[in-house]
């Protein structure tokens, strides 16, 4: 199994910035994809970024494409979400995920193992 912990969430003002961590520990050479997902009352659970530990490859939603980038440390236990830019549309609580089994990252139903979860909040 894996477990994920995620810090770095708060509160921030508009155009500020933020570093989510997500500290892996367990089976982490069994890990496919990694990905940061995000959950607001007013939109469904979805992915934010994610990256393939093999070949470095990311994916980014559009809305964050050139603000957020997702990365590793060089030992591949911590993952990075570094958030510039920031709107208030960026706040809802954020989800370290990890997919060990399937076809990569795209979709909650493809997460098998989530992190508990920290809330950003940015203030306009």
């Amino acid at each position: 199994s894996v477990e994920l912990r995620e810090s770095g969430g708060g509160a921030a003002q508009a155009g500020g910035s933020l570093r989510l961590s997500c500290a892996t520990s367990g089976d982490i050479g069994d890990i496919y994809c990694l990905a940061w997902f995000r959950h607001s009352p007013d939109n469904e659970r979805e992915r934010v970024a994610s990256i393939y530990p093999a070949d470095g490859t990311t994916f980014y939603l559009y809305s964050v494409e050139g603000r957020f980038t997702i990365s590793q440390d060089n030992t591949k236990t911590t993952l990075y979400l570094q958030m510039n830019a920031l709107k208030p549309d960026d706040t809802a609580v954020y989800y370290c995920a990890a997919v060990v089994e399937g076809f990569g990252c795209s979709d909650a139903e493809s997460v098998d193992y989530w992190g508990p979860g920290t809330q950003v909040t940015v203030a306009s």
